[in-house]
């Protein structure tokens, strides 16, 4: 598959917002993880499977069953996008369970229904969760806190996460508040003292002692010269080298020739998303639906992940459009004469890259000047909140995509 590689600071941006950006991960750019194997280049938290048949093993068993959060797991690796994995039903898991019937022959009912639960039976030796330690050379990241604004954004480097705890949550496709529940008081839910592997204080990892990285005062150098000085970082609750439980996402691995575009990888392995992707003939959004759907050459469903798209002041433009190219980690160029909530008097500003841009860590530019697919710095709001007319998904979401489409790939907007 050929991908045009473009650079977003060469297009404009019209229909898409500035979206309030929290904080990216430059610095996890800069930093590489010991890969688990040669032949992966993901992070030393990527998934272990069994093989087929076969029973997990597991170490620290979970405090308790949690089946939502196993059918969201399996289903976020087969490419039918929960949204956020937070063992909850909700609208972008009900839209999962949708694109995962209409791609296994069942009825869509978007239910955890019995037909259902016995076809994802077969994915049964996946848990929910998998008990990782947080890679010891995140200590030595910097995390800056994001400004609100455009002008002090455009000083910065890389428009990075605000903490680990942030990093840690994209990481395993959820949120701070999902990971602090699978781990009260900073101890994977069903630790004991019989199966902690390093009983003693060295292994009671709590919120009581937080990241070195997230303490550090940030100084960063603007285009002039001169220097911003932020307060430090958000304080995390997690810290480098941690024992914790997370969501069990898989289909991470990343091949060593797959992903030659510069520091992609990197940003990969930082989302937890695998090189291997199919290749999609198709994408259809639907804005009533709120969904995106790939479909392969033979019009089998490939994936389908939930998609802010549209508002009533920046309607979805509705028909048949194509990709002009892909841009891969994307600076951003703010203009608010091309937004409608923003004032005319302010300035144009040239945005850094990082996954809490404007538009994440993707943006997917069509045939339909000034709209794209991008990502989001807002994870949460997909599917709630909208959008200046572009359609937005996760970040790990439209990287997962990214891999899938090409300028043969065709896109059809429709109500």
């Amino acid at each position: 598959m050929r991908h045009i590689l473009i650079s977003a600071s060469f297009l404009a941006l019209a229909a898409c917002g500035f979206n309030g950006t929290d904080g990216a991960d430059g610095d996890a750019q800069k930093t590489s993880n010991a890969a688990p194997a040669q032949d992966n280049l993901a992070d030393t938290m990527a998934s272990n499977d069994a093989a087929e048949g076969q029973s997990a093993q597991i170490d620290i068993a979970d405090s308790e069953e949690r089946p939502i959060m196993q059918a969201q797991v399996v289903m976020d690796r087969r490419g039918f996008g929960p949204g956020v994995v937070d063992g909850k039903m909700g609208m972008s898991t009900e839209n999962a369970l949708r694109g995962f019937q209409e791609a296994n022959g069942l009825e869509v009912t978007g239910k955890l229904d019995d037909a259902t639960k016995s076809n994802l039976a077969q994915w049964d030796n996946i848990p929910a969760t998998r008990v990782v330690t947080i890679p010891a050379d995140w200590a030595s990241l910097t995390f800056t806190k994001v400004p609100d604004g455009a002008a002090e954004q455009a000083k910065m480097e890389e428009l990075g996460y605000n903490s680990l705890d942030e990093k840690l949550a994209e990481r395993f496709h959820t949120t701070v508040d999902v990971l602090k529940m699978l781990n009260p008081d900073g101890k994977p839910a069903g630790m004991t003292a019989s199966n902690d592997p390093g009983a003693g204080a060295a292994a009671t990892n709590t919120a009581a002692a937080p990241s070195p990285a997230a303490t550090k005062v940030a100084s960063k150098t603007d285009k002039s010269g001169g220097k911003m000085t932020q307060k430090g970082a958000e304080k995390a609750f997690f810290r480098a080298g941690q024992m914790i439980r997370v969501p069990n996402i898989g289909a991470d691995r990343i091949a060593p020739d797959a992903a030659n575009k510069e520091g992609w990888e990197k940003t990969l392995a930082s989302l937890g998303v695998g090189s291997d992707q199919p290749s999609a003939k198709k994408i259809v959004v639907s804005k009533s639906d709120g969904t995106l759907k790939a479909y392969g050459a033979d019009n089998k469903l490939l994936a389908l992940f939930t998609v802010t798209s549209g508002s009533k002041n920046d309607p979805l433009p509705l028909g048949d459009w194509g990709i002009t190219g892909i841009a891969y980690n994307p600076p951003f160029a703010y203009n608010p004469e091309l937004f409608w909530d923003v004032s005319d008097d302010e300035e144009k500003q040239q945005l850094p890259p990082g996954p809490n841009g404007p538009v994440g860590v993707v943006w997917i530019d069509l045939t339909k000047e000034h709209y794209g697919i991008h990502g989001t710095p807002e994870p949460q709001t997909i599917g709630r909140a909208e959008s200046h007319g572009c359609v937005r998904l996760t970040n790990w979401d439209v990287a997962r995509l990214a891999g899938m489409v090409s300028q043969d790939t065709l896109v059809l907007f429709e109500a």
